[in-house]
């Protein structure tokens, strides 16, 4: 099975806070983009592989492949797995990849969603999808940088109205 140091949903997936922050706390030497729409159109890929800088290397794979390559991936290769939302996290991990947390960045305000705090915005897919990764043995915690505490998502959406 692959070393995945950090599984992290970010809409915003490669910027520089996920270089200098997230990449350097987990030890992270590689960045994996799950997500079908980048993987599939090359052209969005260039500004994320120049936000990665050379620190990294950064592969780009659909749901599906992700599930299908993650578990022949090496030791070696230290994976930090990005997801744009939890739907495709709640995919992978029902694909058979274990992932025992997951940790919420940003997700930002959509028509329909309801703020949890300043950085995280929920709809009723998004907890149906977070609910999934609990039953598949997820735990999935909001932590905006390395040094913030960590908040379980259903502590934080408990009195919300979703």
């Amino acid at each position: 099975m692959a070393n995945i140091v950090l599984a992290r949903i970010d809409e915003r997936l490669i910027h520089g806070q996920i270089r200098l922050q997230w990449g350097k706390h987990s030890g992270a030497n590689t960045i994996l983009v799950a997500n079908d729409e980048i993987a599939e159109m090359e052209p969005l890929q260039a500004p994320f592989k120049a936000s990665a800088g050379s620190d990294f290397a950064v592969i780009f794979r659909t749901i599906e492949q992700t599930i299908a390559n993650l578990p022949k991936a090496g030791m070696d290769r230290k994976i930090l797995l990005l997801c744009k939302n939890p739907t495709d996290f709640s995919r992978i991990v029902q694909g058979g990849i274990k992932l025992p947390e997951i940790n919420i960045g940003n997700m930002h305000f959509h028509e329909g969603r309801v703020a949890v705090n300043k950085y995280i915005n929920v709809d009723k897919h998004d907890m149906a999808a977070f609910n999934s990764l609990r039953d598949h043995g997820s735990v999935s915690t909001i932590q905006h940088m390395p040094e913030s505490d960590k908040e379980c998502i259903f502590e934080m959406t408990k009195d919300l109205q979703i």
